[in-house]
């Protein structure tokens, strides 16, 4: 389960962050979490609650925004959303894309006192 050292590494950034701004609570944290990501929600659910005991995070409200996963066909520049690697463009059926947006693991905000 490496939704486990995911949690940790966000527990150190918010921890890190709060401190050098000589915070003692840290109230909300905001993280982005692309579809493609690689990350299993309910995995990533149950590791939170069990790393959290402890830290500065204990009781901190967590806002999870789902950044849906989008590419971009290189034959012919259609953007479309997908939901697996190997997806074809909708438009020319062509394999050969860039994913976008969707691989996101932020945190992308703090709220801390």
């Amino acid at each position: 389960m490496h939704e486990l050292s995911i949690v940790m590494g966000i527990i150190k950034i918010a921890e890190d962050h709060a401190k050098a701004a000589d915070a003692t609570v840290i109230d909300e944290i905001e993280l982005d979490i692309g579809t493609m990501s690689g990350i299993d929600m309910d995995s990533m659910e149950f590791a939170w609650t069990q790393a959290i005991k402890g830290t500065m995070l204990n009781g901190t409200a967590r806002k999870i925004n789902s950044i849906t996963a989008k590419a971009k066909c290189l034959d012919c520049d259609t953007e479309f959303e997908i939901k697996n690697y190997y997806d074809a463009c909708p438009v020319c059926g062509e394999h050969l894309i860039d994913i976008v947006q969707g691989k996101e693991l932020k945190v992308r905000s703090l709220l801390v006192s």
